[in-house]
């Protein structure tokens, strides 16, 4: 499954959902699991949809297997459906479907718990201590390193990113994430992929100045990566994806080609990372 989050205008404002990018459009997949389960003879659909999938990414991550299989068997359903060319709604009228230009997407997850950014990619570390003088510390090959993120400054796909007042050297940089789906502690690595509900892109907006300066101290990065960090544009379910360490990458300014990169060159891989 394509997983995001939407924002649409209603009767009553306008509203967050959860959907999934379908062939026929952005689903609400809060509203097709009501129509799914009504026409399957559920007593209450609503409520039910309700428990196992809401209409907030987390809560409906919280959901775990059940939420998905749930979720799936809805988008088969309304897959089907869409290919007769029949118009759908809702058991109450409510739309089950939306075009692109009639939401706004949002990131998909945008209220993570928590948030950690590691150091995987050994090039991209190794040019990090060059220009600093330094030499590659032994440490870093023995154990993924991190920091932790302010989970408070998500943002979505074309959002807009203020240029912080105390920089000038505001960069970018091009991140594959995973959003964790299962809690665990002590999680061994023959496990640890079984707590990854999916796949996003992620730019981690830097102050490199700043992030120089703290890094002198031995600590941080803090300021200089504290404002805004853009995932999206959806969440991609394991089962989507052939292999995780085979993703192509590209980060483009102003639709000028600036980085590429392979997945496949991550030195600590997302096992590891959990364990």
């Amino acid at each position: 499954m394509r997983l995001c989050t939407f924002e649409v205008s209603t009767l009553l404002g306008t509203q967050s959902r959860l959907g999934a990018v379908i062939p026929g459009g952005i689903a609400d997949l809060n509203a097709a699991c009501a129509w799914h389960l009504g026409l399957k003879g559920e007593a209450r659909p609503y409520r039910l949809a309700g428990a196992i999938v809401p209409p907030d990414m987390l809560e409906f991550l919280r959901g775990g297997d059940t939420s998905m299989t749930f979720a799936r068997a809805t988008l088969e359903h309304l897959n089907a459906e869409c290919a007769k060319g029949v118009p759908l709604t809702g058991r109450k009228g409510g739309r089950l479907l939306f075009a692109a230009p009639e939401i706004r997407l949002l990131a998909p997850l945008p209220r993570p718990t928590s948030m950690r950014d590691f150091y995987t990619f050994e090039g991209h570390v190794k040019k990090g201590f060059e220009k600093r003088g330094e030499p590659m510390p032994e440490e870093w090959y023995k154990f993924p390193v991190y920091y932790k993120g302010n989970h408070a400054s998500i943002i979505g796909p074309g959002d807009p990113v203020a240029w912080p007042v105390f920089t000038e050297k505001f960069d970018y940089e091009l991140e594959l994430a995973i959003i964790i789906g299962k809690e665990g502690r002590n999680i061994p690595r023959e496990r640890a992929m079984e707590h990854v509900a999916g796949f996003t892109v992620m730019n981690d907006f830097s102050a490199r100045d700043m992030q120089r300066a703290e890094m002198k101290v031995r600590l941080g990065p803090a300021k200089g990566k504290d404002f805004a960090t853009a995932i999206g544009p959806v969440l991609v379910t394991p089962d989507e994806i052939a292999d995780p360490y085979n993703l192509r990458m590209t980060a483009r300014i102003n639709g000028e080609t600036w980085s590429e990169g392979n997945s496949g060159s991550m030195y600590h891989r997302f096992d590891r990372m959990i364990e």
